[in-house]
């Protein structure tokens, strides 16, 4: 739950200025003395997180300053740790949240810098998606520099797993998935690869309410939390569908990371897997291309929710002279659109400004920006919308409906008391 106690905001950062023009510094050479020094928090450890944040860092160092790692596994402790440090003096110069409402406490206790000086020059009332724009802004100011779109809910498949399982065809509705799968495990492979944690059951539920669903029922049921939805005949289905996955997954599911997951497919021991775009960055890792070796999918038919959500840097308020000028130079990094295109090509994400250049990006990142297009289609992912509580009460749910026997009913009667206003 939010705090109840607001403290007045500080006079406001203007990030950004002059640091934009810093960035564009092509080499980096050993740091001077006095040298800018950004500590970031951040849980971008995989193989392919890690290619993506050393793209910021470098040109962090190419602008002049010193990136200071501090690399921390798994979102929900990185966030933790940046939490606990900020509220106990001890910030660090930047920290890495989603876009949604996880920093929203802080914004409203006052230990943030705005970065509004940023968001006029990049024009971002017009150019961000609302999904992102909604929840980064608060009050009227913008609390932090968005790097990505992430569509969390793609459908990669491997395309030598469904040629051996003599699969000619891309799956375009969900009864096709299900008889892709079966063909799959006939075949002897694994046709769903999913690791078992909770947070990525809640991907495959979110996946499944957008595509057999619908748009409606999608922000019927987080949005708008509407017990009748949620006790709807469409949203029971939902769930029908939702653990009918759950039978194509393999016994060593339990705990496995989505890395290890996604190498399933890599290495071509599985078919399918429901997860966001950052699985790129591990195919980009293996040198694998899209089109060729993989497919993704962003939806089922033309007018397919397209779930959205991405990372973003908060820049905790400090009494540091030299960490606000770290920040400065941070913020018009992370924003030049050099720095966009080599994060989100070794990311797998889409760039969240409009202007970057998109030719040199992979098929399926061509394929999205093109669905983004289409601003109806556009939904955020259920973290947008609902509060960090209602979102685990939301999660518990699913993960225990996934791994018992719990009855389908019993588990719509649970999402109600879990999203019940």
């Amino acid at each position: 739950m939010h705090t109840a106690h607001k403290l007045a905001l500080a006079a406001a950062l203007a990030l950004g200025a002059c640091a934009t023009a810093h960035a564009a510094g092509p080499t980096a050479g050993a740091p001077r003395a006095g040298a800018p020094r950004a500590e970031v928090i951040h849980w971008w450890t995989s193989g392919g997180e890690s290619a993506a944040v050393k793209t910021i860092a470098d040109a962090y160092r190419a602008a002049g300053g010193v990136w200071v790692d501090t690399a921390v596994a798994g979102n929900e402790q990185a966030r933790a740790v940046a939490v606990n440090r900020i509220v106990g003096g001890n910030p660090p110069a930047a920290a890495q949240f989603n876009a949604s409402m996880q920093f929203l406490d802080i914004v409203e206790q006052g230990m943030l810098n705005n970065v509004d000086e940023i968001a006029a020059k990049e024009r971002w009332d017009t150019t961000l998606p609302a999904p992102i724009r909604d929840v980064i802004k608060v009050k009227g100011h913008y609390y932090a520099v968005p790097l990505n779109v992430h569509m969390p809910t793609w459908i990669w498949y491997s395309r030598a797993a469904f040629a051996k399982a003599g699969i000619a065809k891309e799956p375009a509705t969900m009864d096709e998935l299900f008889a892709a799968l079966d063909k799959l495990k006939a075949a002897g492979l694994i046709p769903l690869a999913h690791g078992g944690q909770s947070w990525q059951e809640n991907i495959v539920f979110m996946a499944v309410l957008a595509n057999v669903g619908g748009k409606d029922l999608y922000l019927s049921v987080f949005r708008d939390r509407d017990q009748r939805a949620i006790a709807s005949e469409p949203f029971r289905q939902v769930l029908v569908a939702f653990k009918r996955l759950k039978s194509y997954v393999d016994p060593g599911s339990p705990g496995r990371n989505w890395n290890d997951a996604t190498a399933l497919l890599v290495n071509n021991k599985a078919g399918v897997q429901i997860m966001g775009d950052w699985v790129k960055g591990e195919f980009n890792a293996a040198r694998l291309t899209a089109g060729k070796e993989y497919g993704c999918i962003t939806g089922f038919g033309p007018k397919a929710p397209f779930l959205i959500q991405g990372d973003a840097f908060i820049f905790p308020k400090s009494a540091n002279a030299d960490t606000l000028k770290a920040q400065q130079l941070l913020a018009g990094v992370m924003t030049a659109p050099a720095t966009l295109a080599a994060f989100n090509r070794a990311k797998g994400s889409l760039p969240v400004r409009t202007d970057v250049d998109a030719s040199t990006l992979d098929a399926c990142t061509q394929a999205a920006m093109t669905v983004m297009k289409e601003r109806t289609r556009h939904v955020g992912n259920g973290e947008v919308y609902l509060t960090p509580d209602q979102n685990g009460a939301l999660v518990d749910v699913l993960t225990a409906f996934w791994n018992t026997a719990m009855p389908v009913e019993k588990a719509q009667k649970n999402i109600a008391a879990a999203l019940k206003r």
